[in-house]
């Protein structure tokens, strides 16, 4: 029984640092995109699609 307390323990401790460092690293600036906002700009011409036009059907249709 005694084993149980001292892994339960022990799983705290590093579920604590691990959280920690998670913290720090966000706090740091580890995750902020850089690259892609430099990016963005070179294909900001394919994200502009041109608008379908909508045609009727019965104008598509021919008499026989």
């Amino acid at each position: 029984m005694s084993v149980i307390y001292l892994l339960i323990s022990i799983s705290i401790v590093v579920a604590a640092t691990f959280l920690y460092a998670f913290i720090r690293a966000v706090r740091s600036g580890q995750y902020d995109d850089d690259y892609t906002p430099s990016v963005r700009m070179l294909f900001d011409d394919e994200l502009i699609t041109k608008p379908k036009t909508v045609t009727n059907k019965k104008e598509e249709q021919k008499p026989i």
